[in-house]
């Protein structure tokens, strides 16, 4: 499924060609997962090998490329082997892991919590256990995103989010790879317009060659945890170029699950998702959507 989505995606017959079309010999490669949903709701590892085997072909060493998340505390449960897949699976560490000068400023503060790069736990400024809060307007990417690799295939899964609506493709490569990333939920109003921002960073949008959504299992609820009593059984991948589109489909899919189960739709919840398609970063508008069916 991998294979025919990438050849189509690029319009390549040859396999290596076709990834050699989207990353060049020297790009530093990064697959960014989702691993929030063990054992079921966790990028299938199987779709995550496939891509790497894809890249391998093009000429890139399995060891050089790198699959990550914030946490990776779901891999296991979902068939991965740290030790024995060959490539650098990678979590985000708190505090150490984020990039001081990559830096992402929105003017709403944000209460910094353990982990973040600039909470502060020394006797000079705030004590662990004080009652005092901090916050910051200042969010930071990860040293994996900002530096570590130059170019991104993102695999998200097919999933609604509790805080921001869809847990899809500008989520997964957003909220995921910054600190101080809770003022940008569904609690703040300006949560959707910051996830299209960060996106149209340099380090983010400029990177991603490729989103392939992962909807061998679906689900339409309480994501992205595990919630099985939410799911369907979908076996579709979706793959484009255009991070917006593959949304805005994910959206109409979990919208009409969400329908038959009596829930309310989406909606405004994942309001991003149109705003990014406004400030052109890809279409949100499916009649402008042309989905092709590869499944032979």
């Amino acid at each position: 499924m991998v294979n025919r989505l990438v050849l189509a995606v690029t319009g390549q017959s040859d396999l290596a060609r076709a990834w050699g079309a989207l990353v060049s010999p020297t790009d530093k490669i990064g697959i960014k997962i989702s691993a929030a949903g063990g054992e079921l709701f966790t990028t299938h590892r199987d779709v995550v090998n496939a891509i790497v085997d894809g890249l391998v072909t093009a000429g890139h060493p399995r060891s050089s490329i790198v699959v990550w998340d914030r946490s990776l505390g779901g891999i296991r449960e979902a068939g991965y082997n740290p030790d024995g897949e060959g490539y650098k699976l990678k979590s985000i560490a708190p505090h150490d892991g984020y990039n001081p000068s990559a830096v992402f400023t929105a003017p709403f503060a944000g209460k910094l919590i353990w982990g973040d790069l600039d909470y502060r736990t020394d006797r000079g400024t705030v004590p662990l256990l004080s009652d005092e809060e901090q916050t910051s307007d200042d969010s930071h990417f990860s040293w994996i995103v900002s530096t570590e690799v130059t170019k991104i295939i993102n695999v998200p899964v097919m999933s609604d989010s509790s805080l921001n609506g869809l847990a899809g493709c500008l989520y997964n490569v957003t909220i995921p790879n910054v600190d101080n990333w809770r003022r940008f939920t569904l609690f703040n109003r300006f949560g959707g317009s910051a996830i299209v921002q960060l996106y149209d960073e340099p380090f983010i949008g400029k990177k991603v060659v490729l989103n392939i959504m992962d909807g061998l299992l679906a689900q339409y609820a309480g994501g992205p945890q595990s919630q099985p009593n939410y799911a369907v059984h979908y076996g579709t991948l979706l793959a484009s170029k255009d991070p917006v589109a593959v949304d805005s489909i994910a959206l109409q899919r979990l919208d009409e699950w969400r329908k038959k189960a009596r829930l309310p739709p989406i909606g405004g919840l994942a309001n991003h998702v149109l705003l990014a398609g406004r400030v052109g970063l890809g279409h949100a508008d499916l009649t402008q959507v042309e989905v092709r069916n590869v499944d032979r």
